[in-house]
């Protein structure tokens, strides 16, 4: 499995062409529920969301096609470098509605956003770094600002590698204790591949609105 090493070129050749993660549509929704049917271009200003380890785009590309203003960091010149041959990508980041960052997650740099989304990126920060990354993207988050992405659990096969983030149940709860859960669901189940790449998944889903 690519991502288990870290080869995220192979992980990019293999997710081509996925539609965007679901947390970060039920995001997306629940923004646009909560402002109604008035839009930017009738006088409110484009939302602004940071997309941490962005990867290729394709959430990115996502929050582009809604009218949001984006931050796209990835610390792989890779994955943003296919996020540039998207073509509304590209487009964006001329017009200045995208800008992005070549940066792990201890560097990245933003300041007060309205969505952090970290589809299945922040398992792979460093277990070390982790609660400062955090604390950062609590910071960064202004009132009835969102979160969307995963984490990892600690029944989750990954656990033995000892070079990413995971999480107990409580400590999850712990992390969001000044947040709405909008959308939460754990994943512990036996993946369905019968190779190599066989795995046990332990993985949280979430949506949470800041109070």
């Amino acid at each position: 499995m690519a991502a288990a090493v870290r080869d995220w070129p192979a992980y990019y050749d293999r997710v081509a062409g996925e539609p965007p993660r679901k947390t970060l549509l039920e995001a997306v929704e629940a923004f646009a529920n909560a402002r109604g049917p008035e839009t930017a271009g009738a006088g409110r200003e484009p939302l602004l969301a940071v997309d941490l380890g962005c990867g290729d785009g394709r959430d990115t590309q996502a929050l582009l096609e809604r009218g949001w203003s984006v931050i796209a960091c990835d610390p792989h010149e890779e994955g943003l470098r296919r996020l540039r041959l998207r073509p509304l990508c590209a487009l964006a980041e001329r017009e200045g509605r995208l800008k992005v960052q070549l940066a792990d997650f201890k560097a990245s740099r933003f300041g007060r956003v309205d969505l952090v989304n970290a589809s299945f990126a922040l398992p792979f920060c460093p277990p070390e770094d982790f609660s400062s990354v955090w604390k950062m993207i609590d910071e960064s988050l202004t009132t009835g600002g969102r979160f969307s992405g995963q984490l990892f659990g600690d029944r989750d096969s990954w656990v033995e590698l000892g070079d990413r983030t995971h999480l107990t149940r409580a400590q999850v709860m712990a992390m969001f204790d000044r947040y709405v859960l909008e959308n939460f669901r754990e994943e512990d189940r036996a993946s369905t591949y019968t190779d190599d790449a066989h795995k046990h998944w332990h993985v949280y889903h979430i949506v949470a609105r800041k109070r």
